[in-house]
């Protein structure tokens, strides 16, 4: 008898479609996907809305108007674990069928007289779906494979519950595609020892448990808009060295790493609050100077001047230095650490030994290996007019780098080439003088 179909003969593309509706909303409930077919026919059931999870006491409604009146047999192909993705990743959903892991099964489905796809149902265990089926059978579940498959006798008069394990795939040995594809030719041989056998069957393909559990929070607590998604900075705030009353000096790093040795650990001075003794400003000379419990100290001397040529006051880092158990070395701001008067001075990473942007200057051999690196370094000297924000920064990285100049001259070399082929080009003359038959030939002296 074929009964009345859910979906149509359906193709798992078409199953996996579904898949793809219901995935685009998500869900923090565990869930697997459920497919059952029968060579005598299925009652209809309503396409679930995009989204919507089964819940067992619906299938168990179903189960109830399926497997209610007369004998049933029952393939209930179990497999270990099984989520939608299974059926997205391995299924050949964009047409390459060839490299699809469920060829029997979309075979089965498609011939079938009629089939119910779940994509959706709620997992509340890994023994549900067993103890539902032998609630609904009163029978209990035979284990078999395809060579006991092919030696039992089936009875029809009665229900029978046969249980098909399948393995999920471990990641020690094959392939989550191999396994599928194994557990596929197994459903495979496994229908068609019941079309041999000529018993009519209703199978049912679920997995134990959820392949990938994806978890969700609620929306209800969040924000609703755009927003950036970037690590939350630890709480380090400004250095400010005031002079009556009024910022003079301003520093802000999110690490300020120092290390004794080049194998020793980096040690972050920018999670301690220092003391300011010893720091001092006027309009030429600003000294910041931090001193920490930890008995480090870090000084940075900064000098202002009037270049003529740009018409306008510039400062400097002229130089850092590092103290540690009456021990200092110096690392002099060689290059690239400047900026107008006004302006701040901000730079991603300052280091004393790669890209050095802080040159070494020590004479005593127990200072040598000492080094420095600031991740995100800021740092303003004089024309603290912003009271306490930072002037405009003048970043260490420019905006014309050696890429992009390489890129406007070959260019430009490039541009040139084209513009003199053209003018060589436009400059070629054609004959205006051409040989007449009826006429005096064209006669050429051979000498003056």
């Amino acid at each position: 008898m074929a009964g009345p179909r859910c979906s149509g003969k359906v193709r798992l593309t078409a199953f996996i479609a579904i898949f793809f509706a219901f995935f685009a909303t998500g869900s923090s409930t565990a869930q697997v996907p459920l497919l059952m077919w029968s060579s005598d026919g299925l009652p209809p059931l309503a396409l679930p809305a995009a989204g919507h999870i089964i819940s067992n006491d619906q299938l168990t409604a179903y189960l109830t108007t399926a497997l209610g009146s007369g004998p049933h047999t029952v393939l209930l192909f179990l497999q270990d674990k099984l989520s939608k993705d299974d059926f997205t990743v391995f299924g050949g959903v964009f047409g390459n069928k060839q490299d699809s892991a469920f060829q029997n099964l979309e075979a089965a489905v498609q011939t079938s007289s009629s089939s119910v796809t779940l994509p959706a149902l709620e997992w509340s265990g890994s023994s549900a779906i067993l103890a539902l089926l032998q609630e609904k059978l009163g029978v209990s579940p035979l284990l078999v494979d395809a060579d006991t498959l092919s030696h039992l006798s089936i009875n029809t008069s009665v229900s029978n519950l046969l249980l098909i394990n399948l393995p999920y795939c471990t990641g020690l040995h094959k392939s989550c595609k191999e396994v599928l594809h194994n557990n596929d030719e197994i459903i495979g041989e496994v229908l068609g020892i019941m079309k041999t056998k000529n018993v009519p069957y209703t199978a049912i393909y679920t997995g134990l448990q959820p392949s990938r559990v994806i978890s969700e929070t609620s929306v209800s607590d969040q924000s609703v808009g755009r927003s950036l998604l970037q690590a939350i900075a630890p709480d380090v705030r400004p250095i400010m060295f005031n002079v009556s009353g009024s910022p003079c000096i301003m520093l802000w790093a999110q690490n300020l790493n120092i290390s004794l040795s080049s194998s020793s650990a980096w040690i972050d001075l920018a999670a301690e609050t220092p003391s300011l003794e010893g720091s001092m400003c006027n309009s030429s000379n600003s000294v910041l100077v931090l001193n920490y419990s930890s008995g480090y100290t870090l000084s940075f001397a900064m000098s202002q001047r009037f270049y003529p040529v740009s018409a306008r006051n510039w400062f400097t880092l002229d130089s850092v230095q590092l103290q540690s158990n009456g021990l200092t070395a110096s690392f002099i701001g060689r290059r690239g650490i400047y900026a107008p008067a006004e302006y701040s001075f901000h730079c991603q990473s300052v280091n004393s030994f790669q890209d050095a942007l802080l040159v070494p200057n020590n004479t005593n051999q127990n200072t040598t290996q000492w080094r420095l690196k600031f991740i995100d370094f800021q740092i303003q000297g004089f024309g603290l007019a912003n009271g306490t924000n930072f002037s405009y920064a003048n970043d260490c990285a420019g905006f014309f780098t050696p890429g992009i100049w390489m890129g406007l001259l070959t260019s430009l070399l490039m541009l040139l080439i084209f513009v003199y082929g053209l003018h060589m080009i436009m400059q070629l003359n054609t004959m205006d003088r051409f040989d007449d038959p009826k006429g005096p030939s064209i006669s050429v002296p051979q000498s003056e």
